[in-house]
């Protein structure tokens, strides 16, 4: 029983020194994992939970989020996206899609949301109803950018304005206006 006991604090031992500590960063083309759980506190935006394809046969206007994982950018833009639902919620389909597939996957149909990447990330478009454009950028657009083009694709005034408040390099929450975050 005493070697059985010794035999699994060594093996326990071994491990913690043998593994080595993970570590997430905000600033570099590292994976660390889903960058919306880790970095935009909202680990539900992703898989969305429909196609763009399915949008536009609802009629329903789409933001479309292209992004990778791995990609320093997209981890400081992660923030942004979650911001988008929080002051959205259903009034837009939201679609947070890693380019991964899309490297050797392009498309020529519009509804399909490949046909919409430019090949650099992060990028957002935002499509009404019926497929008409009316944001395609990249980089980090503002938060107050992408508030008016949807604004303008769904007919709905903005319900009310946010800023993104970072609380630490690992997640950062949006913040309403007259709404102070517990610290």
């Amino acid at each position: 029983m005493a070697h059985l006991l010794s035999a699994i604090l060594s093996l326990f031992l071994i491990l913690i020194f043998l593994v080595a500590p993970t570590n997430a960063a905000r600033d570099t083309d590292s994976y660390d994992g889903n960058i919306y759980p880790i970095y935009a506190g909202n680990g539900s935006l992703v898989p969305p939970p429909n196609t763009l394809a399915e949008s536009l046969r609802k009629k329903k206007a789409s933001v479309i989020v292209f992004y990778l994982d791995d990609s320093s950018t997209s981890k400081q833009f992660a923030p942004v996206v979650s911001g988008i639902k929080l002051l959205w919620g259903s009034t837009v389909d939201l679609l947070p899609l890693t380019t991964d597939e899309f490297q050797t996957n392009a498309s020529d149909d519009p509804k399909e949301a490949s046909f919409y990447w430019h090949g650099r990330i992060p990028q957002i478009v935002v499509l009404d109803g019926e497929g008409q454009i009316f944001l395609d950028q990249e980089g980090q657009v503002p938060i107050e950018t992408i508030n008016e083009a949807i604004s303008s694709a769904t007919g709905v005034e903005i319900p009310f304005n946010i800023t993104i408040k970072s609380f630490n390099e690992y997640n950062s929450e949006p913040e309403k206006e007259g709404y102070t975050a517990p610290r």
